[in-house]
C-alpha cells in the first residue's frame, strides 16, 4: 500500500481512501484516542456554543458588528461539527 501525504492513497482491499478517512484513522490512533463518551461531551459543548451564538445574533438588535462576529463564531462552530460531531455519526 502506497501512502501519499496529501490527496488519496490506494488500498488494495478498499479502493481509494480520502484525506478525511486518513484523518479519522489518525483520531483512532492510540496517540489521539478519545472514547465515545468524551466525544459526546465535546459535541454537547459545541451545540451549546452554537445555540449561544445564534441567540446572540437574535438579540443583537441589528448591530452589524455583533451579527458579523456571531457569524464568525458560527463558522468556527461548523468546523468543530465537521471535526468532532460528525465522528459520532460514524459510530466509531
Amino acid at each position: 500500500m502506497a501512502v501519499a501525504e496529501f490527496g488519496t492513497f490506494r488500498n488494495s482491499n478498499f479502493g481509494f481512501v480520502s484525506d478525511f478517512d486518513i484523518r479519522v484513522s489518525n483520531l483512532l490512533n492510540e496517540r489521539y484516542m478519545m472514547n465515545r463518551r468524551e466525544i459526546k461531551k465535546l459535541d454537547t459543548r459545541i451545540k451549546a456554543i452554537k445555540n449561544a451564538a445564534q441567540e446572540l445574533k437574535r438579540f443583537s438588535g441589528g448591530i452589524q458588528a455583533v451579527d458579523r462576529n456571531a457569524d464568525r463564531i458560527l463558522a468556527s462552530v461548523k468546523m468543530l461539527e465537521i471535526n468532532i460531531s460528525d465522528l459520532l455519526e460514524l459510530k466509531i
